[in-house]
């Protein structure tokens, strides 16, 4: 499975990006794809996702700004960011869990994100 993310860039605070995550080839071995970012000399941290029924997941720590999204008919989901802030300054991965094996996980490259005026 490859993902493909684009989008990010920099936006003032209050500001909205987007983000989106395409998926080819065996398509078939996942299911939720969703987004992680990660912050300097951090690990990564989930952001949200949503799984192909509909199914959404969202950090607590962005709910109320951030939505997920699905296109399934072109494998992408997309992550609206709204109010954005310096805090949310990081390098967003989009992220797929392996159907087939517990605890691999595909990942897209990394897009930054800079919230700053």
């Amino acid at each position: 499975v490859q993902l493909q993310a684009l989008g990010g860039g920099l936006a003032q605070p209050g500001g909205s990006l987007i983000l989106s995550c395409t998926a080819s080839g065996n398509i078939h071995m996942i299911n939720f794809m969703g987004w992680y970012r990660q912050f300097p000399g951090s690990q990564r941290h989930f952001v949200a996702g949503m799984a192909s029924g509909g199914t959404t997941n969202i950090a607590d720590s962005v709910k109320g700004r951030f939505t997920v999204s699905r296109d399934n008919a072109k494998n992408t989901v997309y992550l609206q960011m709204n109010n954005l802030e310096p805090e949310d300054t990081a390098v967003y991965y989009c992220n797929a869990p392996s159907l087939r094996k517990v605890g691999v996980d595909f990942w897209g490259q990394g897009t930054l994100v800079t919230v700053s005026s």
